[in-house]
């Protein structure tokens, strides 16, 4: 149990110190994802 949770403490440590890095990634994948779906779109 305690590895347990220091495993998930560590984890949070991480999130909290690279949510932005995180956040960056995840708005590219959307913006992505996004202009290939208007594209289908424009295309099809």
């Amino acid at each position: 149990m305690q590895t347990l949770t220091s495993g998930y403490r560590s984890l949070s440590l991480l999130v909290n110190l690279n949510w932005d890095r995180l956040l960056y990634i995840c708005t590219i994948i959307f913006a992505l994802f996004f202009g290939a779906f208007l594209g289908s779109l424009w295309v099809g």
